[in-house]
């Protein structure tokens, strides 16, 4: 069996919730693609992190399903994990810091995947969704506090991968904070929460809490 960790990344104030994610620190030993793809999709977290290069942070994101070229979620996850200064992914290099109980990253919203922001009147209904059919990423949003930045949401990839919902989405609150143009509290899923702030240039910094699993 190969080894890895799994941390849970965006928990909440007290350390609960947040999305698992696995980690296979020597990315080596399964150096091919598809050998990857099958291992992401054996374990069924959200997504699953290969290293190739701890020094430098290169790291090689999956779904159960498909290869990303970026991620936010593992991102910050694996940022936490290595305490390295940057991540190298194919969508391009990643800035990261840890900054108290919060490790943070700097990427940008366009490397993420395409997904549909749906914004709903209040945050109960977006609490009252169900799962909507495959086909479309939808992450549904709605205001709990506008004036403070304060986000409702909860994240839908329809992929048919066996995620029906996605506990906390780093890309999609990097897309969504795009086109509020400010900063966001987002509370996600069952309770996970994440941080936005827009930099210079179309840079966001996304942040949260990273704990370790096992």
């Amino acid at each position: 069996m190969t080894d890895y960790d799994v941390v849970r990344v965006f928990c909440g104030p007290r350390g609960e919730y947040g999305n698992e994610l696995g980690v296979v620190r020597e990315g080596s030993v399964l150096p091919e693609r598809d050998e990857r793809q099958a291992f992401a999709a054996k374990l069924g977290f959200s997504e699953t992190v290969f290293v190739d290069d701890p020094e430098r942070g290169v790291i090689d994101i999956y779904t159960p399903g498909v290869r990303l070229p970026f991620a936010g979620y593992p991102c910050v996850g694996v940022a936490w994990l290595l305490d390295v200064p940057e991540l190298v992914t194919p969508a391009g290099v990643v800035g990261t810091r840890l900054d108290g109980e919060f490790t943070w990253i700097e990427a940008r919203a366009e490397w993420a995947q395409p997904r549909t922001l749906r914004q709903y009147a209040t945050a109960a209904e977006v609490d009252a969704l169900s799962v909507p059919l495959s086909g479309e990423w939808l992450y549904a949003w709605a205001w709990e506090d506008e004036a403070a930045g304060r986000v409702r949401a909860r994240g839908f990839p329809g992929r048919g991968d066996g995620v029906e919902e996605d506990e906390a989405t780093g890309a999609a609150a990097l897309q969504l904070t795009a086109r509020l143009g400010r900063a966001l509290n987002i509370i996600q899923g069952a309770g996970s929460q994440l941080l936005t702030a827009p930099q210079p240039e179309g840079w966001i910094e996304l942040g949260g809490r990273v704990l370790l699993e096992r």
